[in-house]
């Protein structure tokens, strides 16, 4: 999904900048681009990731690959469908993402299953995943509704929903849950409130919607969202120094989620000056596409890459996790997210944009294809998988 993603959407735009012919759209391009490069791969990956470490945390039985045969089959059919209903036919893309929406309320159900039948006293980060996953249903539905109906406002609002009530939430609680340097955050503080980090990330995650929506935007709202932003902005940054402060930065992959969680930061910095600059004009604050991508691509890529990667080398039975090919693609990202943001900063020059497209693509389609040559063959340590 993510390699077919990324070549779908570099063809269009060398299509449109350099081959100078036109592409029918049955969907606004703006809509077709997000909700496919939003959903399309990462519930995926949380799928995989949760059926694997879902029974662990849960302390229950492990789950056999093949039970998410039905979610995946549902997942790939519907955003074929969808594909194709993006240039010929609204419906047909409205369609094509109910059947997405039916495979993930089908995968949000029997993780609900997952955490009714365990005793375990602590499922707090799992049942927060779970209710993000749950919400991300609900906006797979509600994007289809909108396609259907040919409401655009109700696609907008859904992907919005998506993206910070969905998307952010689950990245955020499984870094809370996994990576050590959240647990040495504030130690002080971390001894009395252990999970004050998890929950002050989450109610500024989930600020984002209401603060830059159509119904509530205003210029006040605009200041507010300075204030949140600008404060989570500093939270975020001031915990990544601190990692760089205590951890050894030369393991790539500590490096890999230290960068993930900096563009974390970046992102929310962005926010912060969209608004300020919104106030300063007397506007209505709407959320940059500068933040926005430094979010999607810089954040969720980024730690995406490095979680994958992390447990692809595992399971072929590599000892070095991230080696320098999976470095040297890991830059090329890094590269791709400023591109792209130049790129938001600098509408007059297309080329930037080509160049982001072209970067992403060169990144993931790698990543995937080397990944591709592991799966399913015996590891390359001789062990047993």
């Amino acid at each position: 999904m993510v390699s077919t993603s990324a070549l779908w959407w570099l063809a269009t735009l060398a299509t449109q900048l350099v081959a100078h012919r036109q592409i029918r759209w049955a969907v606004a391009p703006a809509h077709a681009h997000a909700l496919l490069m939003s959903f399309s791969f990462m519930p995926m990956f949380f799928a995989g990731f949760l059926f694997t470490a879902g029974p662990r945390w849960l302390a229950l039985p492990a789950l056999p690959g093949r039970s998410l045969l039905p979610v995946a089959a549902a997942w790939l059919a519907g955003w074929g469908i969808y594909l194709a209903g993006v240039h010929l036919d609204p419906r047909l893309a409205a369609a094509g993402l109910a059947t997405v929406a039916a495979g993930w309320t089908l995968f949000v159900w029997r993780l609900a299953q997952l955490l009714r039948r365990s005793r375990v006293a602590d499922r707090t980060h799992l049942r927060v995943i779970g209710c993000a996953c749950g919400i991300g249903a609900a906006a797979l539905w509600a994007a289809a509704a909108g396609l259907a109906a040919d409401a655009a406002a109700l696609v907008g609002a859904a992907l919005a929903v998506g993206l910070w009530w969905f998307l952010s939430p689950v990245f955020a609680t499984a870094m809370h849950r996994m990576v050590p340097f959240f647990g040495v955050a504030a130690p002080r503080l971390d001894e009395r409130h252990p999970e004050w980090l998890l929950w002050t990330l989450l109610v500024v995650l989930g600020l984002q919607v209401p603060l830059a929506s159509g119904v509530l935007a205003n210029p006040l709202l605009a200041a507010l969202t300075f204030i949140v932003d600008g404060a989570a902005a500093a939270l975020v940054l001031g915990l990544a120094l601190r990692w760089r402060a205590t951890q050894n930065l030369r393991i790539r992959l500590l490096a890999m989620l230290d960068l993930g969680f900096v563009w974390l930061g970046l992102a929310l910095v962005l926010q912060a000056a969209s608004a300020a600059q919104a106030w300063w004009a007397g506007e209505a604050h709407q959320p940059s596409i500068a933040s926005l991508h430094a979010l999607g691509m810089g954040f969720f890529g980024s730690i995406q890459f490095a979680f994958v990667t992390r447990v692809s080398a595992g399971q072929d039975g590599r000892a070095q996790a991230i080696d320098g090919i999976a470095w040297a693609l890991f830059l090329v990202l890094q590269a791709a997210v400023a591109v792209r943001i130049a790129a938001a900063w600098l509408p007059s020059t297309p080329t930037l944009l080509l160049a982001a497209a072209a970067l992403w693509m060169i990144a993931m389609l790698a990543w995937a294809a080397r990944h591709a040559r592991w799966y399913g063959r015996p590891r390359s340590d001789g062990r047993p998988g």
